[in-house]
């Protein structure tokens, strides 16, 4: 085992401690959970030294490995950070850093034509492309689909620890009807993307029900310990998601047969790029439209994307979607007419 890995996976674990604000380390804790953190990962199993953990602490606190922590003792007996927000995961990456990324992009290239990586194309053009424009002052190649302002995406690589560990997580979330962030443990167990959003598949503490948080509304995350860790069983969460458009779904729905008529301009479109994985399509229109089904859950996000086609797209089935979709337009268009109302009015004003 690498000397340079084992310092990099200490120095994450030091990191992950003096994130957690609800806690507080003293050298001895960190010991032990570096030494746990080591066992758990690699299988060492003969601990870690008083010594190594200082080295560590003093190194992540110079600059030499670009890091600058701003690490302090509190009480004399405490460590944490002095700025709460700070992470070394937040830190720029060397050039030594960029330059292994590059040979590993290469080795990822090469494995690329074997059908067992046909899933990792798009993964390793991003890579690329990032690496690229990095080391040529911005110039891309490839532009993919991002949202600068989305927040949240600090806690993937968190949450994505405790569900591979099975650690209990404690969440100050903020929904969007809560006046207040609240504190809850929750059990991790899938992180889902949809559309640049991110998404937590969790359990509540003593909850019965699976629970979509947004990570985006997500204010603090903190490891609880893992004893306490409660593993989902039941319909795998793999296929919990196979009939629905989105993330919105609770265990009781169920998928409804949906029928689209979509327009002559808008057909190929919906061919090539299907509204989800189980569309058929039914009927070819002569006018040139075409009738297609789709087994999913009645939710928001179907909704939304079927006002995304404006007017080109016709709901046929069930009706209570059909009844939603119109009213949603209906709404819709009374905004305008009342647009143009105030403008009649403010002609006859003047007049």
């Amino acid at each position: 085992m690498s000397a340079n890995k084992l310092a990099l996976i200490r120095y994450k674990i030091i990191d992950q401690c003096l994130r957690q604000k609800h806690r507080k380390w003293t050298l001895e804790d960190l010991i032990e959970k570096v030494s746990q953190g080591l066992y758990e990962l690699e299988g060492i199993n003969n601990g870690i030294s008083k010594r190594t953990i200082q080295g560590d602490i003093q190194l992540m606190r110079s600059n030499k490995l670009g890091y600058n922590a701003p690490i302090v003792v509190r009480e004399r007996r405490y460590y944490s950070y002095e700025d709460p927000k700070y992470s070394i995961s937040n830190s720029p990456i060397s050039i030594v850093d960029m330059e292994k990324m590059k040979d590993a992009v290469d080795v990822l290239k090469h494995l690329n034509g074997f059908s067992f990586f046909d899933e990792m194309s798009d993964m390793i053009v991003r890579l690329e492309s990032h690496l690229f424009s990095s080391s040529t002052n911005g110039k891309s190649i490839v532009q993919m689909e991002g949202n600068p302002l989305l927040k949240g995406l600090k806690w993937i690589s968190p949450i994505y620890h405790a569900i591979k560990e099975e650690i209990p997580l404690l969440i100050k979330y903020k929904s969007f009807r809560s006046q207040q962030a609240i504190e809850k443990i929750y059990y991790p167990y899938l992180l889902k993307e949809f559309r640049n959003r991110w998404f937590l598949i969790s359990k509540q503490k003593n909850g019965s029900t699976i629970i979509t948080l947004a990570l985006d509304r997500i204010e603090e995350i903190d490891e609880m310990s893992k004893s306490g860790f409660m593993p989902h069983v039941g319909v795998s969460l793999d296929k919990y998601f196979e009939d629905v458009i989105g993330v919105t779904k609770s265990e009781r729905d169920r998928a409804n047969k949906v029928l689209l008529q979509i327009d002559k301009s808008n057909a190929p479109y919906v061919e090539t790029k299907p509204l989800h994985s189980s569309q058929q399509i039914l009927n070819k229109n002569e006018d040139g439209s075409i009738i297609i089904r789709i087994d999913v859950i009645l939710n928001l996000e179907l909704e939304r994307e079927i006002l995304g086609f404006g007017e080109c797209i016709k709901v046929l089935a069930p009706l209570s979607l059909q009844k939603r979709i119109q009213y949603r337009h209906f709404k819709a268009l009374n905004k305008y007419v009342e647009i143009a109302y105030k403008k009649v009015e403010k002609k006859d004003d003047k007049n």
